[in-house]
């Protein structure tokens, strides 16, 4: 799967929800050796595992 281009705003966001999901007990999405939330995120958004997607020009 390609993975969608995003800015470092954009990668930061989702990184940070991800790695409260994680903490909070969501399952882990790919096999990984690390514990830390923020990392086991960024391993996610890296192997285009993660199911988020960004609006971006919101219509008011």
């Amino acid at each position: 799967m390609q993975q969608e281009r995003h800015n470092r705003y954009e990668k930061a966001r989702i990184l940070g929800a991800r790695a409260l999901q994680i903490s909070y007990g969501a399952p882990v999405l790919v096999e990984t050796d690390q514990s830390e939330p923020i990392l086991i995120a960024a391993e996610e958004y890296d192997a285009g595992a993660l199911p988020f997607t960004v609006r971006r020009g919101a219509k008011q």
